[in-house]
């Protein structure tokens, strides 16, 4: 009965760190390049180093933490690279969703999205609207991969969108992206809404673009103010 105990709560312990840290990671308090020791976390986080250890190791096969020759692992960078890698499989991926999703739509649905993305804009002007609307973009994304019906497809977006959650950090004070962001949503969900998975499929294609282009923008940006304060 001990035994049992103990492997329960260690078990508690292992998934309360690897929470924590994978929500500090997504959420930038723990910052790209960042080292992760291991006595360093379990000392901030009030566990032992195995459960901390299990948790890296989860960290590490989700790509959210990669092991660095002499520093042992660290959060796992934000680069432009990484980043095209990211968009690459993400297009292919929510291009195919997008079709599948308007051959076998619920119209009623995606209008409702329609309209509430249309309304978005006006919300950008606090924290709370700003939280709303990044939870309108998940509630669409969720639309999206039922709609589609595809478990495959929607177990490899939910990978590329545990990414995608660091780097719309970036985004989070740009109201002018936002601002085109929710347009170009509201477009894939009219024509998800009609059943064009052309139309679908172009409206996808094109937020994509503009949202990878964005992004290599602002990580360009970042990366030169990095090597200016170290020069």
């Amino acid at each position: 009965m001990h035994a049992q105990s103990r492997r329960s709560g260690h078990v508690r312990a292992s998934e309360r760190a690897y929470a924590r840290l994978r929500e500090d990671v997504l959420d930038g308090v723990l910052a790209p390049g960042a080292v992760l020791a291991e006595v360093d976390q379990s000392q901030r986080l009030g566990v032992s180093r195995t459960p901390v250890r299990e948790a890296f190791a989860r960290l590490v096969a989700e790509g959210l933490a990669r092991p660095l020759a002499g520093r042992g692992l660290v959060v796992a960078p934000l680069d432009v690279e990484g980043l095209e890698h990211l968009y690459d499989l993400r297009e292919a991926l929510e291009v195919k969703a997008a079709r599948l999703a308007a051959a076998r739509r619920d119209a009623g649905a995606f209008e409702r999205f329609a309209h509430a993305f249309a309304a978005a804009p006006r919300l950008l002007d606090s924290e709370a609207g700003l939280d709303r609307c990044y939870a309108l973009s998940a509630e669409f994304d969720a639309a999206v991969d039922a709609a589609a019906a595809n478990p495959w497809l929607q177990q490899a977006l939910a990978s590329v969108r545990t990414h995608l959650v660091r780097i719309r950090r970036l985004a989070r004070h740009d109201p002018a992206r936002l601002r085109a962001a929710a347009a170009e949503h509201q477009l894939i969900a009219e024509a998800i809404a009609a059943g064009d998975a052309d139309l679908a499929a172009h409206a996808v294609h094109v937020h994509l673009h503009r949202s990878r282009t964005h992004f290599g923008e602002q990580l360009r940006a970042e990366r030169a103010r990095r090597e200016e304060v170290g020069a």
